[in-house]
């Protein structure tokens, strides 16, 4: 059986609000960079409080930012 992955547009969505960085991000909805790094190279699935708040950073969906497959 294979795995599920959530998999993210993260990288996509920085880069296209004018090349935000990882740091930038981080502190914007009050996490680690770090911990935006794990969630970029799909290595940390976040809370879904913290979907929420990506999402919202970026005034779209989480359903546009995170994808279950």
């Amino acid at each position: 059986m294979s795995r599920s992955k959530i998999q993210n547009n993260i990288r996509r969505l920085r880069f296209d609000a004018g090349e935000m960085t990882q740091q930038e991000l981080a502190d914007k909805v009050e996490v680690s960079r770090q911990t935006i790094v794990a969630i970029e190279k799909g290595n940390y699935s976040p809370s879904l409080e913290l979907a929420f708040r990506i999402a919202r950073l970026f005034e779209t969906t989480v359903e546009e930012v995170f994808e279950y497959g």
